[in-house]
């Protein structure tokens, strides 16, 4: 029991040090590059799936309209969007180090954007699972 309390501790200390935007700004840039990473290795593979014939790249393509994988591909529009963004803020951040202390407002600033652009292709990538076939 002390040991699961340990890793809870742990755990919480790793997701709230610092705190506040930059930490987040952080970790989520990491998993939205990861995840885009992810993407690119399956579809690295179902292009190479096309040298077995067309007709074992066609079987494999089921996969993109399946609903799980639409939920997924929802959370990759927003790794994608968050990570373009944020990388973004951390160019001007680079080039301009005066904006540091602009940090915080430009990570909600970012997520201003990211968040909008995010529900509306979120909606146009969810929708078709409740259309009538």
């Amino acid at each position: 029991m002390a040991q699961a309390v340990a890793v809870i501790r742990a755990f919480y200390k790793g997701i709230t040090y610092r705190g506040r935007e930059g930490h987040w700004a952080w970790m989520m840039h990491r998993v939205g590059g990861l995840g885009v990473l992810l993407f690119l290795a399956l579809h690295i593979f179902d292009i190479f799936l096309i040298g077995f014939g067309p007709e074992v790249f066609n079987r494999f393509l089921f996969i993109y309209h399946s609903p799980p994988f639409r939920v997924l591909i929802v959370f990759l529009i927003y790794g994608v969007l968050y990570h373009a963004l944020n990388g973004l803020r951390i160019i001007i951040i680079d080039f301009w180090p005066s904006t540091t202390r602009y940090e915080r407002q430009m990570f909600w600033v970012a997520m201003a954007i990211v968040i909008p652009v995010w529900l509306v292709a979120a909606y146009f990538t969810i929708a078709p699972i409740f259309a009538p076939h």
